[in-house]
């Protein structure tokens, strides 16, 4: 394959591009932003079924302390009626009085065992009441933090793109000037080898594989005519003859 001298040396530029068009698509797949944001959103997600699991129960302790605080009133009521119509003298029979007095006594415990209970269901409203406010405000802070990180994510991804189409324009210009049959052959290599299809050739080194040509390459190559296109042995790269290639390179500018 024939191409001039400037045109091979178009590809190194074309490369450099290609090459920094894939770091740029890596650094938008990878950043470290979108990761931190994906973290904080589910985070996020996570404390809010914590909230919900919480105020549910805080809901249910709610109802049983309304519960047990309307059973203590009962009784209380029940109890109070019961004293005044045993202080009210209209008790003449002994038997009643007696049961009256039994009742007094029963209600008198069941009031006390419910305003135990009333006092346990307050203590764990209330250490309910403080999970809930301490899962809110941090779920809180998750949404803030993850609001603030998908700011900073979408500025980068911002930042990416306007280099990537800087790049990719500067990509086109160079296109025009690289024949069909050479872009062909580029492409090609460039999907065999991890996107590097083209390096230069310095102080008798591939600049793709980093390995050393032997004498009789180097030879071969500073034979070969300036507009033949040679491969490195090794990787079948192109191998673009520079001033410091070691092989009679000609000039890359």
């Amino acid at each position: 394959m024939k191409a001039e001298p400037a045109v091979q040396a178009r590809l190194l530029d074309l490369q450099n591009l290609d090459t920094e068009l894939q770091r740029l698509d890596h650094r938008a797949r990878t950043l470290p932003e979108a990761v931190e944001a994906a973290a904080l959103k589910e985070r996020a997600q996570t404390l809010e079924s914590e909230l919900i699991s919480v105020r549910t129960k805080a809901s249910d302790v709610e109802r049983r302390q309304r519960k047990a605080e309307s059973d203590v009133e009962q009784v209380r009521d029940r109890a109070d009626r019961d004293n005044k119509a045993l202080e009210s003298g209209q008790i003449t029979s002994a038997r009643e009085l007696q049961n009256l007095q039994s009742e007094i006594a029963s209600l008198a415990r069941r009031q006390a065992e419910l305003e135990e209970i009333v006092l346990e269901v307050m203590e764990q409203s209330e250490e309910l009441s403080a999970e809930v406010d301490r899962v809110a405000a941090a779920r809180e802070e998750a949404v803030a933090e993850h609001t603030a990180t998908v700011a900073r994510r979408d500025t980068a991804l911002a930042e990416i793109q306007w280099d990537r189409t800087r790049r990719s324009q500067d990509r086109e210009r160079i296109l025009e000037e690289i024949p069909a049959d050479l872009l062909a052959l580029y492409d090609k290599l460039r999907a065999q080898h991890d996107g590097v299809a083209a390096a230069p050739l310095r102080h008798g080194r591939c600049g793709g594989c980093k390995l050393q040509l032997s004498t009789v390459e180097l030879n071969e190559i500073k034979a070969a005519a300036d507009d033949e296109v040679v491969r490195c042995e090794d990787c079948r790269r192109i191998l673009v003859r520079t001033d410091e290639s070691g092989a009679g390179g000609r000039s890359a500018e």
